[in-house]
């Protein structure tokens, strides 16, 4: 007489090495997705004008947001003191400092469930002996790098606590970046581990997640110079394809001009649409790697059509979040191909 087993039941046949591979892969992974979903909420915070909204940081009493109105009156009264309210918000009642405090907050709390997320099954593989064979270091660089973005997310909002009363664009690019660093290493990892350790990206491959990587940094650089309010038309920047803005900032142009922020941001976007098109066709070719690079086909076009309506919409905040998810997506994507076709 034939038995037939369930899926549960072959998945608990399996070598405990294969079990607790796929047990750190999907981890891995979302940890991944929590990480892109952090990235968006950062994005609207500095959409919406809330990334200052809370002057002070407490790693652990921060947890909990004020819980009676005199918490709240405690941390209005902070930020009424602090150089946002006085150059941008004079005037702003509590029921406005609770909309801006919202996203802050949130912002700071999703770090949070981070560690979490990663700190509890970490320390579960590790008592358990089930860390993959030869990626605990590696695992633990993750942890590292996730502490240290935490670091960087305050000393990004202190830089606007001054009487400048805005955030340091090379630090909010520098916050970003580390972002995308991590979201990169447990794509790469949870990939490793279920496909074999890749080698290094090279030519076009190397070339195309390159360009992707600069491109959202230099989106980076227009959000922090709030450059996207600028020149809301495509492809002119008014009379001309370069606005008359730009080289006024002599050296430092690229990185101080907002005109030339958007003006590079364009261009740039530009060049990552056509080397993903082109590595993802020569990606095709290869039955491993070709659902990896027809979606990062889709997703490039999608990502390029959806910054032109974002710059010519005005920058609105739903559109806005779009465009910072969609970045992460297409990086994830092209990570994805990079792996399964390195060359």
């Amino acid at each position: 007489m034939l038995s037939y087993m369930s899926a549960s039941e072959v998945a608990n046949r399996a070598p405990m090495a294969k079990r607790t591979d796929n047990l750190a892969f999907w981890w891995l992974l979302a940890m991944a997705l929590l990480v892109a979903i952090m990235v968006v909420i950062g994005g609207i915070t500095r959409l919406t004008g809330s990334g200052l909204s809370m002057v002070e940081w407490r790693p652990l009493m921060g947890t909990l947001p004020p819980l009676t109105e005199a918490e709240w009156e405690r941390v209005y009264a902070l930020y009424i003191a602090s150089p946002e309210y006085e150059s941008f918000n004079f005037g702003m009642d509590m029921a406005g400092f609770k909309q801006i405090f919202f996203w802050e907050y949130f912002h700071r709390l999703w770090g949070r469930l981070l560690g979490v997320a990663f700190v509890g099954p970490l320390l579960f593989l590790m008592l358990t002996k089930r860390v993959p064979n030869g990626f605990g270091g590696r695992l633990l660089l993750l942890l590292v790098l996730g502490g240290t973005q935490g670091v960087i997310g305050w000393w990004m909002v202190k830089s606007g606590l001054s009487d400048d009363a805005t955030v340091s664009q090379y630090r909010l690019a520098t916050h970003l970046g580390m972002a995308l660093v991590i979201f990169s290493a447990l794509i790469w990892t949870a990939l490793d581990i279920r496909h074999g350790r890749a080698g290094l990206p090279r030519g076009l491959g190397f070339g195309a997640l390159t360009v992707v990587a600069v491109t959202i940094l230099a989106g980076a650089l227009v959000a922090g110079m709030d450059a996207g309010l600028l020149y809301n038309e495509y492809p002119l920047m008014g009379s001309g394809l370069v606005p008359v803005e730009y080289g006024d900032d002599g050296v430092m142009d690229a990185f101080e001009n907002p005109a030339s922020a958007q003006f590079h941001h364009r261009w740039i976007a530009v060049l990552a649409m056509l080397t993903v098109l082109a590595f993802g066709l020569r990606a095709m070719r290869h039955h491993t790697s070709r659902l990896p690079g027809m979606l990062a086909m889709m997703m490039v076009l999608v990502q390029f059509g959806l910054g032109i309506t974002v710059l010519l919409q005005g920058v609105p905040v739903s559109l806005g979040g779009l465009h910072q998810a969609g970045a992460v997506v297409l990086l994830g994507l092209t990570l994805w191909t990079v792996h399964r076709f390195p060359a």
